[in-house]
């Protein structure tokens, strides 16, 4: 089995990159989003494929706290193939495949990359994006068992191009389809990003996208431009009074008094060991948080 041990990373907000804008790629670091998108596929014009190649060594060089998932095209395309050998040529750690259509799609990309021998210093991220990912959501989450699989992304204006779904601002019609990918990736240890907002201009709409998402589960957004960061970061932190309610939590339950208590009462409302585990890993990202905002 592949060596899966990663270090925790923030995902509140991950920023697409076009792989062939030199200027874009070159402003990426000086950026507060928790990571990028360098991508090769659907930003980048078929006849600016090569360029990008290109370009993607100089963006990878030197280390990054941060993730830079490189998101190459389909290998069953004309370039994925290619874009696959560019990306391992930079010593990118991290890929996204889209068009994954099942648990296949993904051992067809592990295979490859095993025979590169790059498969055990690698995290493999999966678009879902059609309707078959969709079907087989809980076959592709579970190949974190063979795979390093770092999580889902979620492809929805594909996934509403290719069912025929015309979704209402409020994105009612997409929830089940999107609580299903969060399911998969909580049963299978999987962080789970929403898809972007394609528009710019709506604050409104952008925030109410983000918040949904994280009333729904997820770890964070796909973001298609800089100005939409802040708005992504704000949404999928913790707020104060969260942080100190689980502060509250992990005191009591770390008082000799309560040892062995399996529910106490804390401010008011009785609360068990499951609320102590989720007050751990609120109270793990708000550390991620802050450190980031040292730094």
């Amino acid at each position: 089995m592949p060596e899966t041990s990663h270090p925790p990373r923030l995902s509140r907000s991950l920023l697409y990159v076009p792989a062939d804008k030199e200027r874009a790629l070159a402003k990426a670091p000086t950026l507060v989003a928790d990571g990028f998108i360098l991508d090769l596929e659907d930003a980048v014009a078929p006849q600016a494929k090569e360029a990008a190649r290109e370009h993607l060594r100089a963006a990878l060089a030197g280390p990054s706290d941060k993730p830079r998932i490189v998101r190459i095209n389909a290998l069953g395309s004309e370039w994925g193939t290619e874009d696959l050998l560019a990306a391992l040529a930079a010593k990118a750690q991290d890929i996204l495949l889209p068009k994954v259509e099942g648990p296949q799609t993904l051992l067809a990309l592990a295979s490859a990359l095993e025979e590169a021998d790059a498969l055990p210093r690698m995290r493999i991220w999966a678009m879902i994006e059609t309707p078959m990912a969709i079907l087989y959501l809980r076959e592709i989450a579970a190949l974190s068992g063979k795979l390093p699989l770092a999580g889902l992304v979620l492809g929805l204006n594909d996934l509403a191009k290719e069912t025929g779904l015309d979704p209402s601002p409020d994105r009612s019609e997409l929830v089940p389809w999107m609580v299903s990918a969060v399911a998969a990736a909580r049963a299978y240890g999987l962080l789970a990003i929403d898809g972007v907002c394609n528009v710019l201009a709506d604050e409104e709409l952008l925030t109410g996208e983000c918040r949904q998402a994280r009333r729904l589960g997820f770890d964070g957004k796909s973001l298609i431009h800089p100005a939409q960061i802040d708005t992504a970061n704000a949404a999928f932190a913790p707020a104060p009074e969260a942080i100190a309610e689980a502060e509250a939590i992990r005191a009591a339950f770390a008082d000799p008094a309560n040892a062995g208590k399996g529910a106490l009462a804390v401010n008011g409302r009785m609360v068990e060991r499951l609320h102590l585990a989720t007050a751990e890993r609120l109270l793990a990202q708000a550390a991620l948080i802050a450190e980031r905002e040292r730094s």
